[in-house]
């Protein structure tokens, strides 16, 4: 720190509580600023933090089947419990959710699975 500024803080720090915060009142008053505009804007900061978390569970839908139909059909019944009318009419159902609430690994997968068998697969 310059020796400007160092001299500045030894005088600030001989100033009362109420000392300061008059202090402050007046600069803000000067300059036309507010100090809790900078808290505000870092609790903002975090809130959003919060909210950009992570995924950690995904859907693996199904757009369409391609031309291995057959194939995707014994892929959806290996990644599920369902039988093969109920695996047949997945495969069959645009935007039908095969695994639901997997972790990232499995949603994945099962998406290169499927499309190596021409499947057409989005994972949200």
């Amino acid at each position: 720190m310059s020796d400007k500024l160092e001299k500045l803080v030894d005088e600030l720090s001989t100033l009362s509580v109420l000392e300061a915060a008059d202090l402050v009142k007046k600069l803000e008053e000067k300059w036309g600023v507010s100090a809790a505009a900078p808290v505000a804007m870092a609790a903002a900061a975090g809130a959003v933090a919060e909210a950009v978390e992570e995924q950690t569970e995904f859907d693996v839908i199904i757009k369409e089947p391609g031309a291995k139909k057959i194939d995707v059909i014994k892929i959806i019944r290996q990644l599920t419990s369902l039988g093969l009318g109920e695996s047949k009419a997945l495969a069959e159902t645009a935007g039908g959710k095969i695994l639901t609430a997997v972790g990232k690994d499995a949603a994945m997968d099962a998406k290169k699975k499927l499309e190596e068998v021409g499947a057409s697969i989005e994972v949200k």
